[in-house]
């Protein structure tokens, strides 16, 4: 059985600065008509970024959860820019840290049932000490954190985020 469902109408509910809001009106495979409510979001670069033994991390306050949490750094991909130069420019921007190679590793759909953000998730190669140039209204902390430390940070719920938590189980593999 073929599982695709063909999009009938797209109606845009709401355009922001990262992220559209969708309802459309689908087929489905048996025939029926329902709808899809989409978030549709350009996508982001996230970096695994190891030195040492020591994996970097950032911590910052993520209003939708209304907590601070750990992540690897990670940002938005912008219009026209390829995805690989979005892991580059943020790992100087959010860390202070430049990069000569970025390997890309794996694509992550965050949740597939309601966005279409695909997260590209790169190792950064040949490191060199920079300077942090957060955007303004970026208040963030970079840390570096023992490999040794990140299993018991993960079972202790210290590390919730997705596309880090798949990154470092990679690492740790």
């Amino acid at each position: 059985m073929d599982f695709e469902e063909k999009t009938l109408e797209e109606n845009v509910l709401y355009s922001g600065k990262i992220l559209d809001l969708k309802k459309d009106k689908v087929l489905l495979p048996d025939g029926k008509e329902s709808f899809r409510e989409i978030v549709t979001h350009g996508g982001g670069s996230a970096i695994l970024c190891e030195k040492d033994d020591k994996i970097l991390l950032v911590r910052q306050f993520r209003y939708a959860y209304k907590e601070e949490i750990w992540e690897i750094p990670a940002g938005k991909i912008n219009t026209g820019e390829d995805p690989m130069e979005t892991a580059f420019r943020e790992l100087e921007e959010e860390c202070g840290v430049k990069a000569n190679e970025m390997e890309l590793l794996f694509s992550v759909y965050p949740s597939p049932g309601y966005t279409s953000e695909i997260i590209r998730i790169y190792r950064a190669k040949g490191l060199t000490e920079s300077r942090a140039k957060l955007d303004e209204d970026e208040f963030l902390v970079a840390r570096w954190v023992e490999k040794s430390r990140l299993s018991e940070m993960i079972k202790s719920g210290e590390i919730k985020d997705a596309k880090t938590l798949v990154a470092l189980l990679f690492a740790l593999r």
